[in-house]
């Protein structure tokens, strides 16, 4: 049985952490480099680096950042945030990433994440799905948040199943921040629509929440405020998972 992860966010505004509630109210939490030393010091199972600012303003610093953080870490890392092309992809590898994720662009131009896959392989491929529950149904939102599709949340899920990512991170905006536990619903579809690992990301405040989202069927669980606001860290949580029955990694 496949080990079930925990993994740090570290949403990035230029050289900084942030963190804040449904893709708004933004606030700073500290340096990546350090975040990135004391994560790898409690033996993180990865790190999610997302630039929430890149899709927006066409630029990022994933690069630069990657290369000072990877000469403090050495867990896996994944990077997201205005990647477009396989030279983007290419150039983070480079930097240190293990794994890329590709939000905006698996919706603008999907070939992407086929092109990425065939160059790279798909277990370097995480397609992100940012979801906002409307009207009984959830909508598939891009550029950070601000733009909405009109796609179908599973048929987007298949389809890049069929393009040849190898996880689906898919992030509640709703729940983004609020600490309330994620949108278990939202997973479970996104579960039904795929037999790749998904993460589901967007709502954790305490452990019950990752055992909740691991139940539902997420192979990993994502969370930025229960590591940044609580006295909260990875080992806690594994060896809360590991009471709870969940195949973790040993340390």
């Amino acid at each position: 049985m496949l080990k079930r992860r925990v993994i740090p966010v570290l949403l990035l505004r230029g050289d900084r952490v942030v963190k804040g509630k449904q893709f708004t109210d933004y606030r700073d939490t500290g340096n990546p480099v350090m975040a990135t030393r004391v994560y790898n010091a409690q033996a993180a199972d990865e790190l999610l680096f997302l630039d929430i600012e890149a899709t927006v303003t066409g630029r990022s610093r994933l690069t630069e950042i990657l290369s000072r953080v990877s000469e403090e870490a050495f867990m896996p890392f994944a990077v997201g945030g205005g990647i477009r092309t396989k030279a983007d992809v290419r150039s983070l590898i480079a930097a240190g990433a293990d794994k890329v994720v590709i939000t905006t662009a698996a919706v603008e131009t999907p070939e992407v994440v086929s092109e990425v896959a065939e160059t790279f392989g798909s277990q370097c491929v995480i397609a992100g799905i940012d979801v906002r529950r409307e009207d009984g149904r959830y909508a598939v939102y891009v550029r950070s948040g601000r733009v909405r599709t009109e796609l179908d949340l599973q048929e987007h899920v298949r389809n890049l199943d069929r393009r040849g990512a190898g996880e689906i991170l898919i992030n509640s905006i709703d729940c983004d921040g609020m600490m309330g536990g994620y949108d278990l619903d939202m997973l479970a579809c996104a579960v039904e629509a795929t037999n790749k690992p998904v993460i589901v990301c967007g709502g954790a405040g305490n452990f019950r929440h990752l055992e909740e989202g691991l139940r539902a069927g997420a192979h990993a669980v994502a969370c930025a405020s229960l590591f940044h606001f609580g006295d909260n860290n990875p080992p806690r949580a594994r060896a809360y998972l590991k009471n709870a029955g969940f195949p973790v990694k040993r340390v």
